[in-house]
């Protein structure tokens, strides 16, 4: 998507365990792609206009907004300023796309709630908890905002379209 893209603008919330592990792993794959991470903490929504303002300064060439509750309850303030700054972003979650950020890539949260709904089926019907095996998620979606794209002035690869799960026009 932004092929010349170097350094990466990651807008997370360190009281949220789920993002600690997505910065670790981002910051341990970083330097093997050429990437260098500018860390935007932001622990509430006073915080946001403050983070986007250092991404601009120290000029991010795109950024990646890690899905926590704090970000899903502002989903359209964080798309808002990632569209204001005409940042490219990729979103933890679907939610960010569908509320007109460019794309994510991310787990498919309804395939995990029927899992779980597998699991307590399972129990109720007598299972033990510890007998039953630990599973990770096996969908992925790849959501692309073509409109957001074409406001960013962003060309998106055919190959790229052609693995997308949606495409929103």
């Amino acid at each position: 998507m932004a092929p010349r893209a170097s350094r990466v603008a990651v807008l997370f919330n360190a009281a949220d365990r789920s993002n600690v592990l997505v910065l670790e792993q981002l910051q341990e794959s970083a330097p093997t792609l050429g990437l260098t991470l500018q860390l935007l903490e932001v622990r509430g929504p006073g915080e946001f206009e403050g983070a986007f303002g250092a991404m601009t300064r120290q000029r991010a060439d795109v950024m990646f907004g890690a899905a926590s509750v704090l970000t899903f309850a502002h989903a359209t303030v964080l798309v808002d300023h990632a569209a204001k700054r005409r940042i490219p972003a990729m979103w933890g979650h679907r939610q960010f796309v569908d509320a007109g950020g460019l794309m994510s890539y991310a787990v498919n949260f309804y395939d995990q709630i029927r899992q779980t709904a597998i699991y307590v089926d399972k129990i109720l019907k007598g299972a033990k908890p510890a007998d039953l095996p630990v599973e990770q998620p096996t969908k992925f979606e790849l959501v692309i905002n073509l409109k957001t794209a074409k406001a960013l002035g962003l060309t998106i690869p055919p190959s790229v379209l052609g693995r997308a799960d949606e495409v929103i026009q």
